[in-house]
């Protein structure tokens, strides 16, 4: 008879916090493509009157300029695969950073003996957030504008201090 090794469910492993931050993009693919046709219907009926009196280099440097529109688009969308992932669990406070192109990086603390830190700005709010542990000072929420900063670092905080008192 096969022996069955249950391992038992262990409440300090559970999540106390976990967050996953993506870079913000306004502009759906959806909304992508309706603007691109726009921008192509905007070029053509520009160029054509320049076209028609004989100035048609004009309309490649039209072509270029909807090209060059194009790629930004693309890199910017391209930019928003990257993610970062913030898991508390009253064991260890992990970091975890994808890059778009899917490759990560991963920092872990112990969680009693990491802080908050913060910049704020009169003007602007929550300029940056970020982790010391030992000497050790790592940036998060870079991605998130400082109002929504600010209510990340209210939630992560009390999330902190909970797992610190033992909760």
């Amino acid at each position: 008879m096969a022996a069955i090794k249950v391992t038992p469910h262990i409440p300090a492993a559970r999540p106390v916090f976990a967050a996953v931050i993506r870079p913000h993009r306004s502009l759906s693919r959806s909304g992508f493509q309706t603007f691109m046709r726009l921008c192509c219907l905007a070029t053509v009926v520009a160029s054509l009157p320049f076209l028609l009196l004989g100035f048609w280099p004009v309309v490649g440097f039209f072509g270029l300029d909807l090209l060059a529109l194009y790629v930004a688009f693309r890199v910017s969308f391209r930019q928003a695969e990257g993610f970062e992932e913030v898991e508390l669990t009253p064991l260890e406070l992990m970091v975890r950073r994808v890059t778009p192109r899917g490759e990560a990086r991963e920092w872990r603390f112990n969680p009693l003996w990491t802080r908050l830190t913060r910049e704020n700005d009169e003007e602007f709010g929550l300029q940056r957030l970020a982790l010391v542990s030992r000497g050790e000072s790592l940036v998060i929420a870079k991605e998130l504008s400082p109002p929504e900063r600010e209510s990340f670092a209210e939630e992560f905080a009390q999330a902190l201090s909970c797992v610190k008192r033992g909760y």
